[in-house]
């Protein structure tokens, strides 16, 4: 765990600044990136996610590296390997629907954590494309969730809040 802790530390100024990037410029940059430093691939697709905050009801956006399996967009609730679940996902549980960017497009969305053998094949195509979620899953006790986003129709592309 304390490995986790020191990537997702390390990353905290890097996650913000791909953000900014990823909103600044309509989701023209930030799409693909070269993740070959921290163990990833050279080009790891990356998509934004707003979601409601389930105690603030604030709208929170938040960059995750995504794969596509059969159509749907898949997102791991990984979290770096910590001990517990990522705010956004214990943020989205309770509603049916979120909002997602892929490069410059934006969608509604549901979604749906996969069971049984599709999630263990999703599991293994998720690690396949971000090869450090094998040691996230390690360091942890939890299972660490996959999240199916289904496209139900075009929203406008997500914008940097108002400061």
């Amino acid at each position: 765990m304390a490995d986790a802790d020191a990537l997702r530390a390390d990353r905290a100024d890097w996650t913000a600044q791909h953000l900014a990037t990823y909103l600044e410029s309509g989701g023209a940059q930030g799409h693909v990136l070269d993740l070959s430093d921290v163990g990833g691939r050279s080009f790891t697709t990356h998509c934004l996610i707003r979601y409601t905050g389930r105690k603030s009801g604030r709208s929170y956006i938040k960059p995750l590296i995504y794969g596509n399996v059969g159509g749907e967009i898949v997102v791991v609730a990984s979290k770096g390997g910590a001990d517990n679940h990522p705010e956004w996902y214990l943020n989205i549980e309770s509603r049916a629907t979120l909002e997602v960017q892929v490069a410059t497009e934006a969608f509604e969305a549901t979604w749906r954590e996969p069971e049984g053998d599709e999630r263990h094949q999703v599991w293994e195509y998720m690690c396949h494309l971000y090869p450090p979620y094998i040691a996230y899953q390690q360091s942890t006790s939890r299972r660490i969730p996959l999240v199916m986003l289904s496209l139900l129709r075009p929203t406008e592309p997500f914008s940097a809040p108002a400061h």
